[in-house]
């Protein structure tokens, strides 16, 4: 499935997008731009955006312009995405993302930290200039429950009892809740009903859940360059993912030591030794089967809609979330 395509469909929009953010980016504090302007080039599908583009369009058929409320409420999601990504980075200690140095190994965890909750607080100003208060109810909770998914995971991290029930949870709420709110926004924009904005909210979050899986597996696959990071990242960060949380599962004897140690000590050690248990376990196939049903899941919730283009862009997006190589 090329993503290009899909992308393509809203091109011209997306150009106003990110027009839309470079003009709010603006400060008069030098290092906000200088540090946003930083993570926000540096490349990336804009995935979150787009899906909010695709789901208005997809939602009433017969839209035939962008309005300036989606062009800044794609911007407003790229905005609190960015954030997260600043934040990550700093409490993961992470030096590479998308093949570059991270900002905070640049600029340092003070300056990433300060500049996230820039990007946080200038969202909610984009916010209130939409003028709804059905878009704030919603924006709200998500970066509430980001926040929450981000505390999850730290609670978990270095735990070799993390269930697959809890890890779930925790990528949902952290990763998939974004997907959620960015095509529900897209419903709610173009004055959908509400099966139609439950319906599209479901498809982001099964889409942003199966997208979040197959990164799991690219971490223990991929090689370095596809995925702009280091193999086993996952594993030196002490984040028990799914791949994993499965393997310990199915383990015993010697393996399953050897998988708990590696989490445990967060380490990277036994890298090649964690991989050989991991695909021997079948834990990896495992994994892809979640995501795949995570993927049918999102495309079932799309049969409410009307067939269109952007229908079927967002039934490819799903397909291209678990057949992806980066």
């Amino acid at each position: 499935m090329d993503i290009k395509v899909i992308i393509d469909l809203v091109k011209d929009d997306m150009a106003l997008v990110n027009r839309t953010i470079i003009d709010n980016l603006n400060s008069e504090v030098a290092l906000i731009n200088q540090l946003g302007a930083y993570i926000i080039q540096a490349g990336g599908k804009r995935l979150r955006p787009v899906s909010l583009l695709l789901a208005a369009k997809a939602s009433n058929p017969e839209l035939t312009t962008t309005t300036a409320e989606q062009t800044l409420l794609a911007a407003i999601v790229e905005f609190i995405h960015t954030a997260t990504l600043l934040h990550d980075d700093v409490v993961d200690e992470s030096a590479l993302r998308r093949g570059r140095e991270t900002a905070n190994e640049l600029f340092g965890n003070a300056a990433s930290v300060l500049v996230g909750d820039y990007l946080y607080s200038r969202a909610f100003q984009m916010m209130v200039e939409v003028g709804s208060m059905r878009v704030m109810e919603i924006l709200s909770r998500t970066t509430n429950q980001i926040a929450e998914g981000e505390v999850m995971q730290l609670i978990n991290c270095g735990s070799a009892d993390t269930t697959e029930a809890q890890y779930m949870e925790t990528i949902q709420s952290k990763t998939a809740i974004l997907f959620e709110a960015a095509t529900q926004l897209g419903a709610v924009i173009t004055h959908q009903s509400r099966p139609v904005e439950e319906a599209m909210a479901a498809y982001g979050l099964h889409l942003g859940t199966a997208f979040q899986l197959m990164d799991d597996i690219m971490d223990y696959t991929a090689n370095a360059e596809a995925m702009g990071k280091n193999v086993g990242d996952d594993l030196a960060e002490g984040k028990p993912t799914l791949p994993l949380i499965n393997a310990i599962e199915r383990s015993t004897g010697n393996d399953r030591k050897l998988l708990v140690e590696a989490i445990t000590n967060a380490s990277r050690e036994n890298l090649d030794a964690v991989l050989a248990i991991i695909e021997r376990t079948g834990s990896l196939a495992y994994t892809a089967r979640v995501a795949r049903e995570q993927a049918d899941l999102a495309q079932t919730a799309l049969k409410i809609l009307p067939e269109s283009p952007h229908k079927t862009a967002l039934i490819d997006l799903a397909e291209f979330s678990v057949n992806r190589a980066f």
